[in-house]
């Protein structure tokens, strides 16, 4: 049963990452934090997620007295981060290397709390179908992929171009929701049955 009154700072304005907090039980104050999301200089793709969620747990933290969580998740294809689009023809060509093959997905979380910063990282493998130019251009003119990493919402009209998943899904969605589990155990943050996740 969810908690009526806030027990976790959530340091974004993500609605995919309240929905998935919710659905284990955990209800959130909201406090989104504006960072400088841009790569430093030959920065790899994990230590840059993991810095990012820590960038924003930390940046929550004087906003509440609550545990704070924040995640990072970034698309990456041939060793390069595909971001958000910045319009229909940047959306497109990230598409175009998505199509017919696999990327990776990676996610990092920190959690602030009584342990200090918790931090975890996940990578999930996705597949996509071939996307032909005309099917790019239809999910362009839905809106959904304006403000997504890749391009592209695994959870929305987007997963019938998904052939498939390796590791987990709601990570690629925003926040492993295991993992997730673990850190707020650590840091005495309980779930839906009252209880800290074993």
């Amino acid at each position: 049963m969810l908690a009526s009154e806030p027990i976790l700072c959530l340091a974004s304005a993500s609605p995919r990452r309240r929905e998935l907090l919710a659905s284990i039980g955990v209800s959130v104050q909201v406090e989104p934090c504006d960072i400088d999301e841009t790569p430093l200089p030959g920065e790899p793709a994990e230590p840059y997620v993991c810095r990012l969620a820590q960038a924003k747990a930390q940046a929550a933290m004087p906003m509440t007295s609550l545990p704070t969580l924040g995640s990072d998740t970034a698309v990456v294809v041939d060793g390069q981060i595909l971001g958000k689009p910045d319009d229909e023809l940047h959306a497109a060509s990230m598409l175009r290397r998505l199509s017919g093959r696999q990327h990776d997905v990676l996610t990092g979380v920190a959690v602030s709390g009584p342990k200090g910063i918790l931090t975890c990282f996940v990578t999930t493998r996705v597949t996509l179908r071939d996307i032909s130019d005309a099917e790019i251009s239809a999910y362009w003119n839905t809106a959904e992929p304006s403000d997504k990493a890749g391009g592209y919402a695994i959870q929305g009209m987007a997963s019938v171009f998904v052939a498939g998943i390796e590791g987990s899904h709601s990570a690629v969605v925003g926040l492993p929701l295991f993992e997730t589990a673990c850190l707020l155990r650590r840091q005495g943050v309980p779930l839906w049955n009252g209880h800290l996740p074993a």
